[in-house]
C-alpha cells in the first residue's frame, strides 16, 4: 500500500524514523531508505546489494525461490518456444509483443544497421592475432561513438532509439569480425536476406571461397540461446550499464562497460569455465572422483555450471535449454561422439540424482548447457562469452532506454563504510 511504513529505531539514541514501503507488481516489498542518511545520519550496509533494489524497472521479473523468469510479464518458457530473438528484442525495448507489421518494420530497421564502417576493420587489425575476442569486443564497441556520433544526444528519444537499433544490429557483425581476426580469415559481410541468427552463423563460418548454410537445428539452438540470455534483471553487467549511463555517458560507452563486466568468470565467463572443468575431469571414469572432490569443503575444486546466485530452484532457462541440448547432440553425430559431451551428460546425470546436490538445489544452470551447445555448433571456447554479450546487448539497451527516460534518474553514487586510518598529520620524510 502507498501509505505503508516501517519504523526504524536507533537503539543508541532512541530516535524513531518512519520509512515508506514500496511495492511493485510482483515480488517482495522494499523499504525506501533514500531519506535515511538525511534524517538519521546513517547509511545501510549491503555488500553485493543482495537485499537492495537500485531502481524501478518494468522489464524483467525473477522469482528465484519458485524458478520463475518473466520478460515484460511473459513466461520465458512461452517466449523461448514460440518467439524469434528479434520479436523478443522488440518486446524488451518497447514493452509489448509486436504485430506483423511492427515486427517486419523492426526486422528491416535492424538489418539496415548490420554493416560496420570500413575503417573499423583497420581498428580490428590493430589487435594482436591471439587477443581474446572479448577484449576486441570491448574496444570496438566503445569506439562506435567515434564513428556514429551523428545520433548521440542521450536527451533525444529518437537518438536513443537509433543507437539502440545500431547496437543490436552491429554486435553480431563485430563479434564475428573479432573471431575472423583471431583465426586469420577475411571478415565476412552481413547478408540481410538471412534471419538474424542465420546471418550471424554465416558471418562466423562462411569464407569468400566457401559458403556456409546453417542447419535448422543450429539456427534454432542459436535463437533459443539468444532469447534465454537476452535479459536477467539487475545482474552485474546490467547494473554496470545503468551506473555508467546514469552519468550521461554515450550508449556505446555504456554497453562497452557492460561487456567488460560480463567478461568476469563469475558472470558471463562461467560457460567458458564449464568447458575448462570438463577438460580437467578428462573422462567419464573420473566423474565420480570429481563429484566427491566437489563435496569436500577443503578441496578447492568446484563444479562449474551448477547452482545460481538468484535461483534456489531449477533455473527455468536450464530446463528449456537442456531439451534443445539433447536434441542437438542427437541430430549432430559429430557432436554426440565428442568425449566432452559424453562426459558432460554423465556429470549431469550423477548430479541430478545425488542427494548432496539435490538437497542444496545445485542444479545444472544455463551456463552448463550453453557451453556444450556452442561447442557442438563449432564455436571455440573463447567465443562463448562473446555469444552471451551479443544476446545480452538487447537487455542492456532496454535497461539503458528505460533509465534514460525516467524523470527521477540520478547519477549513481553508492556510499561506503570507511575503514582506513583516522585523520593524521603529514610528517617530513626525515621523521617517518
Amino acid at each position: 500500500m502507498a501509505n505503508e511504513t516501517i519504523t526504524v529505531i536507533n537503539n543508541a539514541t532512541g530516535e524513531r524514523h518512519e520509512l515508506p514501503l514500496r511495492e511493485g507488481t510482483l515480488g517482495p516489498k522494499a523499504v525506501d531508505i533514500s531519506s535515511l542518511y538525511k534524517e538519521a545520519g546513517i547509511f545501510t550496509y549491503d555488500p553485493g546489494f543482495m537485499s537492495t533494489a537500485s531502481c524501478n524497472s518494468a522489464i524483467t521479473y525473477i522469482d528465484g525461490e519458485e524458478g520463475v523468469l518473466l520478460y515484460r510479464g511473459y513466461p520465458i518458457e512461452q517466449l523461448a518456444t514460440k518467439s524469434s530473438f528479434l520479436e523478443v528484442s522488440y518486446l524488451l525495448i518497447y514493452g509489448d509483443l509486436p504485430g506483423d507489421k511492427a515486427l517486419v518494420g523492426f526486422e528491416k530497421m535492424i538489418m539496415r544497421h548490420t554493416m560496420l564502417n570500413e575503417n573499423l576493420k583497420d581498428f580490428l587489425d590493430g589487435f594482436h592475432y591471439d587477443a581474446h575476442p572479448m577484449s576486441m569486443l570491448v574496444g570496438v564497441v566503445g569506439s562506435l561513438s567515434a564513428f556514429y556520433h551523428d545520433s548521440l544526444s542521450v536527451n533525444d528519444p529518437r537518438h536513443r532509439e537509433i543507437s539502440a537499433h545500431r547496437l543490436i544490429a552491429k554486435l553480431p557483425t563485430i563479434a564475428a569480425a573479432a573471431y575472423k581476426h583471431s583465426v586469420g580469415e577475411p571478415i565476412m559481410y552481413p547478408r540481410n536476406d538471412l534471419r538474424y541468427c542465420a546471418n550471424f552463423l554465416h558471418m562466423m563460418f562462411a569464407t569468400p571461397c566457401e559458403d556456409y548454410k546453417p542447419t535448422l537445428i543450429g539456427e534454432k539452438a542459436m535463437n533459443l540461446l539468444f532469447i534465454l540470455h537476452a535479459d536477467h534483471e539487475q545482474n552485474a553487467s546490467t547494473s554496470t550499464v545503468r551506473l555508467a549511463g546514469s552519468s550521461g555517458a554515450n550508449p556505446f560507452a555504456c554497453i562497452a562497460a557492460g561487456i567488460a563486466s560480463l567478461w568476469g568468470p563469475a558472470h558471463g565467463g562461467a560457460n567458458e569455465a564449464v568447458l575448462d572443468m570438463l577438460l580437467e575431469i578428462g573422462s567419464v571414469e573420473n566423474v565420480q572422483r570429481y563429484i566427491e572432490k566437489a563435496k569436500d569443503k577443503d578441496d578447492p575444486f568446484r563444479l562449474m555450471g551448477f547452482g545460481h546466485r538468484v535461483y534456489k530452484n531449477y533455473d527455468p532457462r536450464a530446463k528449456i535449454i537442456r531439451e534443445v541440448c539433447h536434441q542437438l547432440l542427437d541430430e549432430l553425430p559429430e557432436a554426440a561422439n565428442n568425449p566432452l559431451f559424453e562426459l558432460a551428460m554423465k556429470l549431469e546425470e550423477i548430479a541430478l540424482n545425488d542427494a548432496y546436490f539435490v538437497e542444496r538445489k545445485l542444479y545444472p544452470n544455463v551456463d552448463f548447457y550453453s557451453g556444450i551447445i556452442y561447442q557442438a555448433l563449432g564455436f571455440p571456447r573463447n567465443m562463448f562469452t562473446v555469444m552471451f554479450a551479443v544476446a545480452r546487448t538487447v537487455g542492456w539497451v532496454a535497461h539503458w532506454l528505460e533509465m534514460m527516460s525516467d524523470p527521477n534518474n540520478r547519477i549513481g553514487r553508492p556510499r561506503q563504510i570507511y575503514c582506513g586510518p583516522a585523520q593524521r598529520d603529514y610528517l617530513p620524510i626525515s621523521k617517518r
